[in-house]
């Protein structure tokens, strides 16, 4: 006897978030496309370049990758804040600092430079877990909008690290704005030869999977869960909401600070940053394509890492400019979230799955 298969409620929630998916990014090249037509006389080849052209060499997928390691980092600190519904933006800023952490002590600390690396990635991650506290903190305390003191706060992070900076490690004999060079082996190793991908990936990689098994298969990432879809709820159950609330910046903060780290010691051989890379402000954006959730967190950095990439080299092969990309990226954002976009019919169709169950139910 056969058994047909029907698909469970859940099943076609997640199909059905894919598929709304794609139609946004079919939505927005098509709007894209027909922007690209008052600006260019070939259009098509122009959009052709923008989907082909990280895949014509292996140095530019590489490159898509490369792109794609500091982008996870921060989507994954700015999610472990977003799920306490803490709208912390200070990641940019632990990335930031964790960076310039790494960066003196690559230059300055003795030892085997296994051990230096390691150190560097503790030490940028418990700088970033400081930094986010701070908003924490305030919000505990005295009821801050941590969104507000977050923003304010990446440019005093900035500012302070510029000047820590150039107190310790700037070179004065350098051709442009840099600090000493790191010691000889305190760097991640390219993983594919003549390409820049470095060993970060295989980090990046272990912290996607950390922070997916903390934050549904732990107790604490539960209490964190349900403090930030009810926080009122969490405290009739007797959860430490402040905690909740601190742990999530610590933790986050600590993730963007080896981000930074990791995308200080796999790319540069000195420190050169002189403004926020912009990397936990992405963060938002990866959170909305991937729904919050860290599983998916690295296909949004992959596919927003490959449309830059693509953009550049399509604003190489014609005369379309890149900041097309801008535009395909916010179209495709503005789609993802809003809720009601397809809304009529995901209820239809979850209506009719339902009803399809319970006949099935019946029937058995």
């Amino acid at each position: 006897m056969k058994i047909k298969k029907r698909m469970t409620v859940e099943q076609f929630s997640a199909w059905f978030e894919v598929m709304r998916f794609a139609i946004a990014i079919f939505i927005a090249f098509a709007i894209s496309f027909i922007i690209m037509s008052f600006s260019t006389n070939t259009p098509l080849e122009a959009i052709g370049n923008l989907f082909v052209g990280p895949m014509t060499s292996i140095r530019r997928f590489s490159t898509v990758l490369e792109a794609l390691i500091p982008l996870t980092f921060a989507g994954l600190a700015v999610n472990v804040m977003f799920k306490a519904n803490q709208f912390n933006l200070a990641a940019e800023g632990a990335l930031f600092m964790g960076a310039l952490v790494a960066a003196i002590l690559a230059i300055y600390m003795p030892g085997p430079p296994v051990l230096v690396i390691i150190a560097c990635m503790i030490a940028a991650g418990i700088v970033g877990s400081l930094v986010c506290a701070i908003p924490g903190i305030l919000k505990v305390k005295w009821n801050c909008s941590e969104m507000v003191v977050s923003l304010m706060l990446n440019y005093v992070v900035l500012y302070f690290a510029t000047y820590i900076f150039n107190k310790v490690a700037r070179d004065p004999d350098s051709a442009y704005k840099a600090s000493y060079s790191f010691r000889e082996g305190v760097q991640l190793g390219n993983i594919i030869p003549k390409t820049r991908l470095h060993a970060g990936i295989f980090i990046v990689a272990v912290f996607v999977v950390l922070t997916y098994i903390f934050m549904f298969k732990t107790k604490w990432g539960y209490k964190l869960r349900v403090t930030g879809s009810n926080i009122h709820f969490a405290k009739c159950a007797g959860i430490s909401v402040a905690g909740v609330i601190m742990s999530s910046q610590l933790i986050g903060g600590f993730i963007a600070g080896v981000g930074g780290s990791t995308e200080m010691l796999g790319m540069y051989s000195r420190f050169q940053w002189s403004s926020l890379p912009g990397y936990g402000f992405d963060g938002v954006i990866l959170n909305i394509l991937a729904k919050e959730n860290p599983a998916y967190i690295p296909v949004a950095a992959f596919f927003v890492a490959y449309l830059r990439i693509g953009a550049d080299y399509m604003y190489k092969q014609s005369d379309v400019a890149s900041e097309i990309v801008a535009i395909i990226e916010g179209l495709v954002i503005i789609l993802v979230a809003a809720t009601a976009f397809l809304a009529k019919y995901r209820h239809k169709m979850t209506t009719k799955v339902s009803k399809n169950l319970l006949e099935a139910g019946g029937a058995k």
